[in-house]
């Protein structure tokens, strides 16, 4: 072990405490020390070659060490790195805004930066209540939001998410939301033949509306699939009937695409799959290919003019970050943008795509792999103890990261959600690239589970 290495780990161990991370088990193993990254490897400080397949936390999409996405950064910096757009601009944050209004679906007109997913996600929230408070009085107080759902760790998105084990500490912190079923077919609650799936689901989220008619400002949820809830899917046209039932219901519906946008599911986003436009979306992750932190929050004409009204108390949105629109994340989006038109990246993910068909079949004959499911380049399922019916392992055993942490002893770096295992690997992964992760995370469950 170099030097360098060990000062890295006695830092580490004395003086850094880790996300979503229990630190006793934690402090126990020998952390893995990233040295240095190049395409979708991810390398180790003595010298191992890891395959990133969770793209760094979702994030990555053009591959590490991009010289476009670097030479845009660097060329920024010699002009400025950041200022202030509290009542001025500068060209990055006004071009970007422009680009990414002409991608998403139409009618998202106007672009809020923030920082990251959960930013994004508040300042959603934030415009939407008061936009509420604008045009619909006082009595709009409430949103309506998914069970399985996660928006974020910040405070209003912990509110309108629901996953127990990472929320329940904060409980007494949170406003009230309102829940509906999850869409989500791999944890159904009505036990609902697929065949002929009727999505009791969606005759729920109607009744949930108008129950609560009246008190509701907006709507969130993620597209078609629900990430850190377990990848769930949802059945194909959910996503179009909740924006009809908005529109019916004169509620806003918030699209969080922090996980799902920018090519992941086989789409640029994942609205476009039901060519549904929200009134408001949020965007981060793959905004600037994984390099610096930048998020947009994108709504229609009606809401932004709403805040154009002659009153400076009620129609100021009171919101904003210190680097809101920072310059050089803003180059780093640009070059992403570049990059996805350049390469043809959402067309090839949808290559990938029938490649994880194949394996799926291949997956669903393992006797613990069960609710095979994928999306895009999204590939998950459960490790189970059995699958019919369906018999979950005990929690203690932690199913789920062993067969994580054998496949790291392969040479494929993951992260799994509970006894969900995933694979989210950088979009330009390639054929043969994703046949190694497949080969490998197949052979890690066999040796797990046998």
């Amino acid at each position: 072990m170099s030097n360098d290495e060990k000062k890295v780990r006695e830092n580490d161990r004395s003086c850094l405490w880790h996300p979503f991370t229990w630190m006793p088990g934690y402090l126990k193993r020998e952390p893995i020390v990233i040295a240095s990254a190049e395409g979708i490897y991810l390398i180790t400080a003595d010298g191992r070659r890891l395959m990133d397949g969770v793209a760094s936390m979702w994030l990555n999409v053009h591959g590490h060490g991009r010289p476009e996405i670097a030479n845009a950064v660097t060329e920024q910096t010699r002009k400025f790195s950041h200022v202030s757009i509290f009542g001025q601009t500068h060209g990055p944050a006004a071009e970007l805004a422009r680009r990414l209004v002409e991608i998403t679906p139409a009618g998202l007109n106007h672009v809020f930066y923030s920082d990251d997913g959960a930013t994004a996600v508040e300042v959603a929230l934030k415009s939407a209540f008061q936009y509420a408070q604008i045009k619909k009085g006082t009595t709009r107080t409430k949103y309506l939001a998914l069970r399985h759902a996660y928006h974020g760790d910040t405070l209003g998105a912990v509110s309108v998410g629901d996953i127990e084990h990472f929320h329940h500490t904060f409980r007494p912190m949170l406003f009230e939301c309102i829940h509906a079923p999850s869409p989500g077919c791999p944890r159904c609650e009505y036990d609902t033949d697929m065949t002929y799936c009727e999505m009791p689901c969606l005759e729920e989220l109607e009744r949930v509306m108008e129950r609560h008619a009246g008190q509701l400002c907006a709507f969130i949820m993620e597209p078609i699939v629900q990430g850190a809830g377990g990848m769930l899917i949802a059945a194909e046209g959910y996503l179009k009937g909740a924006r009809e039932l908005c529109t019916k219901h004169g509620l806003p519906l918030i699209a969080d695409e922090v996980f799902v946008g920018f090519g992941r599911t086989g789409r640029m986003f994942a609205c476009e799959h039901e060519d549904v436009s929200p009134d408001i979306m949020c965007l981060a992750k793959g905004l600037t290919g994984g390099t610096l932190p930048l998020a947009a929050t994108l709504v229609n004409d009606e809401i932004y003019e709403a805040f154009l009204g002659d009153d400076p108390k009620q129609c100021t949105f009171f919101h904003g970050h210190s680097y809101t629109a920072n310059a050089l994340g803003c180059a780093a989006a640009l070059a992403t943008l570049d990059l996805f038109e350049k390469e043809h990246t959402v067309a090839h993910v949808r290559e990938l795509e029938k490649l994880l068909e194949k394996a799926a079949e291949r997956f669903r004959e393992l006797p613990h792999a069960g609710n095979v499911r994928f999306k895009g380049l999204i590939f998950a399922f459960d490790v189970v103890a059995r699958k019919t019916p369906v018999e979950p392992y005990d929690a203690a055993l932690r199913m789920g990261q062993r067969v994580c942490d054998a496949a790291a002893e392969r040479g494929l770096l993951i992260r799994p959600l509970g006894d969900v295992v995933y694979l989210v690997p950088p979009l330009v992964t390639t054929e043969a690239q994703l046949r190694e992760m497949l080969d490998i995370l197949y052979d890690a469950v066999q040796e797990v589970t046998e």
